[in-house]
């Protein structure tokens, strides 16, 4: 990897939206490209919200100094942490900062470099989540804040890749869109409030070219699936986070915003533990 300043190559064309089918290889091929080709945008866009060395839960802007969703702060030193879809490993420098003993895993190359550019002494990895490059039992705790399980066609496949490299009484969380969004348009004004879908239809969203070929893929599990994941994978749901929208954040992200926020999730945390 080198470091590399940060330059958008444009879109060749426009991509087409639709719900289709979208398997294992095809959402991570299709990711691993757009998260390449994006990654530049999306740090100038969040880069100041996200900060390189804060552990934010979600566009809400919960952060784990105070949530302690991973344990109190003092009780994460020492420990060796997984963090699957890391981007700018952002999560894993403020863990560091704690005393843990970080490893930021991210399916981008391109993430991967501004984890880079923004330095600091966390080991970086460029791997699919769905076949984790370490020994079983190599971490005591593992997290994600919106990196990867929103992406896979098989969620299962990644939880289960996870339990097996946590140790036993190991702790794993995540955040992934809260379900609810998905049966309402991705907008954050008033247009965005009302339904225009069916919750219960898991047909994945995919943006393709023409050729029909995906360049992004996102899969929706709704909440009694995610938890029916987690449990089938070994692991045991501890608890259930659905930030609030906090008074102090006027920003929008995407279809987030504080008239959204103040009314419907836009988030949901999964805490789970391996027995």
């Amino acid at each position: 990897m080198t470091r590399e300043p940060i330059i958008q190559e444009p879109e060749a064309s426009e991509p087409e939206a639709t719900r289709r089918a979208a398997d294992v290889t095809e959402s991570s091929r299709a990711n691993r490209g757009w998260w390449d080709r994006n990654a530049d945008e999306y740090q100038v866009e969040h880069g100041t919200f996200l900060g390189d060395d804060r552990f934010v839960w979600g566009p809400e802007g919960l952060d784990e100094v105070e949530a302690e969703l991973l344990g109190p702060p003092e009780d994460l030193k020492g420990k060796d942490v997984l963090e699957i879809g890391a981007g700018a490993a952002q999560c894993s420098r403020w863990l560091a900062g704690q005393g843990a003993r970080p490893v930021a895993l991210d399916i981008s190359h391109r993430q991967l470099q501004h984890a880079l550019r923004i330095g600091g002494p966390v080991p970086l990895v460029c791997a699919d989540a769905g076949a984790l490059p370490f020994a079983d039992g190599s971490f005591d705790l593992a997290c994600s804040a919106y990196g990867a399980l929103p992406f896979v066609a098989d969620p299962r496949l990644v939880l289960r890749e996870v339990r097996r490299v946590l140790r036993p009484g190991g702790r794993l969380v995540f955040s992934v869109t809260h379900p609810i969004r998905w049966a309402f348009p991705d907008e954050p004004g008033p247009e965005g409030l009302s339904v225009s879908g069916s919750y219960f239809d898991r047909t994945p969203y995919v943006e393709q070219d023409e050729a029909g070929r995906a360049v992004y893929v996102e899969h929706h599990r709704t909440l009694g699936d995610r938890v029916r994941d987690v449990a089938a994978s070994g692991f045991r749901l501890v608890d259930l986070v659905e930030p609030e929208w906090p008074a102090w954040n006027t920003s929008e992200w995407g279809g987030w915003s504080p008239l959204r926020g103040n009314l419907i999730p836009g988030t949901a945390i999964f805490v789970c533990v391996r027995d």
